[in-house]
This record gives C-alpha cells, sequence and structure tokens, in this order.
C-alpha cells in the first residue's frame, strides 16, 4: 500500500524554527522526485519547494528562499523541509508529495507532477 505520512507541523513564534518529515512506503522513492506543498485558508495549493530523484537539483518558491531546505534520504525512504525565520504568512498545511519522473535531475512545482500526497500536517506562525 503506497502512502506518505508527514509530521511535524506545529505552533511557533515569528523567527522560529521547524522541521517537517515525511515517511514514504510502499514504492521504491529513488524513482520519485518529491516536494512539499502548502495550502493556506481561503487559498489554492502552492508549491513550496521540490528536489529531483538524484537530489542534485530542488527548486523552490521565491518567498521560501534562503528559509527553507528540502531535502531526502532514500535510503531512509524520507524526505524533509526544514524550515527557519518563519513568518505568519508561512501559517498553512503542508503536504509532502512524490512524482515517477524518468529524469534523475529534475523537478518541478506543478501540482499535476505529483503521484502520491501525504495527509497534510499544520503550521501555525503566530506570537
Amino acid at each position: 500500500q503506497v502512502k506518505l505520512v508527514d509530521s511535524g507541523g506545529d505552533l511557533v513564534q515569528p523567527g522560529g524554527s521547524l522541521r517537517l518529515s515525511c515517511a514514504a512506503s510502499g514504492f521504491t522513492l529513488d524513482n520519485y522526485h518529491i516536494g512539499w506543498f502548502r495550502q493556506a485558508p481561503g487559498k489554492e495549493r502552492e508549491g513550496v519547494a521540490c528536489i529531483s530523484r538524484s537530489g542534485i537539483r530542488s527548486n523552490s518558491l521565491n518567498s521560501v528562499k534562503g528559509r527553507f531546505t528540502i531535502s531526502r534520504d532514500n535510503a531512509k525512504s524520507m524526505m524533509y523541509l526544514q524550515m527557519t525565520d518563519l513568518k505568519p504568512e508561512d501559517t498553512a498545511v503542508y503536504y509532502c508529495a512524490a512524482g515517477w519522473s524518468p529524469y534523475p535531475g529534475i523537478c518541478g512545482l506543478i501540482l499535476d507532477g505529483y503521484n502520491y500526497w501525504g495527509q497534510g500536517t499544520q503550521v501555525i506562525v503566530s506570537s
């Protein structure tokens, strides 16, 4: 059974940090580019960051560049999103996702490019 289970969301003060984790099972993560998406109340889901199958290429939303870092551990079938200097506008439900790809060095932030999704973890940035 294919499953992505994301965790690590919490209430944090502005300027704080969080690390989101996502555990994959039921498929070989090596064959998938991975991404983190988020959806704030009343807004559409948007891509935050992605990383290619090989881990050598990543991409991220302009507003999180320099603050968020995506990583993966294929051996453990895990993916992570390290978030620092969090801002109230980062408040959202965050979702991990995996998309099958024949290209080891490419990833994208388009929702249609992902096959599997986590259930979401809530991040609230507030004082």
